[in-house]
């Protein structure tokens, strides 16, 4: 909290992290580094931002912007930011609450639990250790087998997504779309102390009303012009308020409408029961342009999902009871949407089946995160016993002979399409895993649900493997099918149509198509309501024929989980192996030294082998990052006291070198 005047030359030391889990640095000036669409912030699972879209390496430059800014001021301690606060969150009630996702048992619990951050922590979301819900379902329908599946809709940041049966706070890093329930939101001004959450920390959540986030953001945006500390207290004696803030009745020309709150900046609008219907999809993109043509003051952004719409906006601009005024209202606007048509391309994109790639992250999730997955060690005969096939072979003849519709786009990131076949026989339900994977390769292909996704980016993520195909994001090239300089390569209403190739081809694919060496065949089509509805009463029979089966499926595999007691799964507490065998470490013996909470994924080395100074000698998972563990000097491995799969706090010994000059 201290301005420093640096001379050329200087070297800044920075000491440990006695508070929280990170520091700051700010410049004066700012950073001159390009402008990635907008923003000179980096974002490094997308490889894009920054310095390079990527971590700083020693020896890297960054210029400094002469911009003029006033004079830095020195904030005298009281003023400073409490640290002790970070361990209670205040969090808003919704979008998804009791009783139709969850038990009031399982709120109340909620609230009344101490939860554990998770080593596989980062900006993209922070894992928390607690108590599984009982949950108020018992499966997720179309949407998937567990309860905690629904379809995909747009998540607000800071919103707490159950991944299955794990919660994950998703931070600013995390997708903008998906398909888990969230039973609170954290308030806007509350956001800061999820960047100081570190692996260990417990914390708990405190219900706090839509009045009291606004003052807390209020009273930071006072702070940030005085610099003056004023503390907040949350009131024991407020009213909580509901998830569900109004609905609106269907009638005959107006849908069911769900009005749920997703904190104090977002209302998320909900089209009809929880199925799979395109008619609740296009009245969800009439909702949208008919926002975008009203140009509120305060709008910030519109997501649409499946069967809903997140609206987005800065509450010091726009209220939420007046927003929520504004939305009703257009409800009577719309009407019915029986003639809807829309502009649709047919894409014909490449598939490398049952890629390479898919079974490396297949095998790193057995390995540390859930090792009895009943859907590992093959995702596509898991998609074939819960649907009711008879080979593999059949799930693959389906997917390569339907078209899939694309209803969102930035599921699980970059312009990733959420699609879903327009053929409900072509329709393939599985669920996600649970918990979620901490890595998915890029451009993976997999079904969750009744949908299908492609993985915009290396990342976590949930849907069952089938292949992967070329890049859904461009970073930095323009070409002919990234138009108008966009990034992103699909559009909604886009129908994705899939054919074959091995992976060496596609590896050749995915060189070319970012620098427009491969284009994709592409059809121009219109997509009409009303010319669906035909196709889906002509062919209802057989619709309903092939639904019974896959039901019959469905319910099979369900009643085997539960069984095999497989239905939810729960981390427990994490196992930290006693290391005290490192105390008797002799003195001519170098500590190793764990550099930080989390999991040791690989072991490098055995007893009493030879060693040079920087060699690998184990690989840790953190924060959703591999941390290699090097050696401090020349010499051979004395002791090893940890095994693959240890949990490790920071400061732990978990091996020791004798160095070489001592070596007999």
């Amino acid at each position: 909290y201290t301005p420093l005047f640096i001379k050329k030359g200087s070297i800044l030391k920075c000491g440990k992290i006695e508070k929280g889990q990170r520091i700051y640095i700010s410049v004066s000036g700012g950073f001159d580094v390009p402008l990635y669409m907008g923003s000179r912030s980096t974002f490094m699972l997308g490889k894009f931002g920054g310095h390079g879209g990527r971590v700083l390496k020693t020896g890297d430059v960054l210029h400094i912007d002469n911009k003029k800014e006033a004079d830095p001021v020195k904030i005298s301690k009281e003023n400073h930011p409490d640290f002790s606060m970070i361990h209670e969150i205040g969090v808003l009630y919704g979008p998804h609450g009791s009783p139709d996702f969850f038990t009031e048992k399982d709120i109340e619990n909620f609230f009344k639990s101490e939860w554990e951050v998770h080593y596989n922590s980062s900006r993209t979301g922070i894992r928390l250790i607690g108590p599984s819900p009982e949950w108020a379902r018992t499966d997720g329908g179309e949407a998937g087998l567990h309860p905690s599946n629904i379809h995909d809709n747009a998540y607000a940041v800071g919103t707490i997504d159950f991944t299955g049966d794990m919660p994950v706070i998703l931070g600013p890093d995390g997708p903008s779309l998906g398909g888990f329930v969230c039973p609170v939101t954290i308030a806007e001004g509350e956001l800061w102390k999820t960047g100081q959450l570190k692996p260990g920390d417990k914390i708990r959540f405190k219900r706090i009303s839509t009045a009291s986030a606004e003052k807390i953001k209020k009273s930071q945006e006072e702070y940030l012009k005085e610099l003056v500390k004023k503390d907040l207290i949350f009131s024991a004696e407020e009213k909580y308020e509901p998830a569900v803030i109004a609905e609106l009745e269907k009638t005959g020309t107006t849908q069911k409408t769900v009005y749920r709150r997703a904190g104090d900046t977002n209302i998320l609008v909900e089209y009809g029961e929880p199925v799979l219907d395109f008619k609740l999809r296009f009245r969800v993109h009439i909702l949208m342009t008919e926002i975008e043509k009203l140009k509120l003051k305060g709008i910030i952004d519109l997501t649409p999902g499946i069967r809903s719409l997140q609206v987005h906006y800065d509450n010091t601009k726009l209220k939420n009871s007046e927003l929520l005024k504004i939305l009703m209202k257009l409800e009577k606007k719309i009407g019915k949407t029986k003639d809807f048509s829309i502009k649709s391309r047919i894409i014909h994109l490449p598939l490398s089946w049952d890629d390479p790639s898919t079974h490396k992250a297949i095998e790193k999730y057995t390995e540390s995160v859930r090792p009895d997955a009943p859907w590992c060690p093959d995702n596509i005969e898991f998609i074939r016993r819960i649907n009711g096939l008879d080979s593999t072979e059949e799930v693959k003849n389906i997917l390569f002979d339907t078209s899939y519709l694309v209803m969102g786009l930035g599921d699980v990131y970059l312009g990733a399409p959420v699609a879903a076949p327009l053929d409900p026989r072509k329709r393939l339900v599985t669920t996600k895993y649970n918990p979620a994977r901490t890595w998915t390769p890029e451009n993976a292909v997999g079904i969750g649900g009744a949908y299908l996704c492609v993985y915009g980016m290396e990342g976590p993520g949930g849907y069952q493997f089938v292949g992967r195909t070329l890049q859904m994001w461009n970073r930095y090239n323009e070409t002919e099918d990234f138009e108008q300089g966009t990034p992103w390569f699909l559009r909604f209403f886009d129908q994705i149509r899939f054919y074959p190739v091995s992976a060496g081809e596609l590896m050749r694919i995915r060189k070319d198509f970012p620098h427009g060496l491969y284009h994709p065949e592409t059809e121009e089509t219109v997509l009409r309501l009303k010319d669906y509805d035909n196709f889906l009463k002509k062919n209802q029979l057989s619709i309903q024929k092939f639904k019974k089966k896959q039901q019959k499926a469905f319910n099979e595999e369900l009643n085997r989980w539960i069984e095999n007691n497989q239905l939810n799964y729960t981390t427990g507490e994490p196992v930290h192996e006693n290391l005290e065998n490192s105390n008797s470490l002799d003195e001519s013996v170098l500590p190793v030294t764990s550099p930080t909470s989390g999991n040791i994924w690989q072991l490098k080395v055995k007893e009493n082998q030879k060693v040079k100074k920087g060699d690998i000698l184990a690989i840790m998972e953190c924060m959703k990052m591999e941390i290699e563990i090097q050696a401090p000097a020349n010499g051979s491995v004395n002791g090893i006291f940890c095994s693959k799969g240890t949990q490790v706090f920071a400061g732990d010994c978990i091996m020791g070198i004798l160095q070489e000059g001592n070596i007999k």
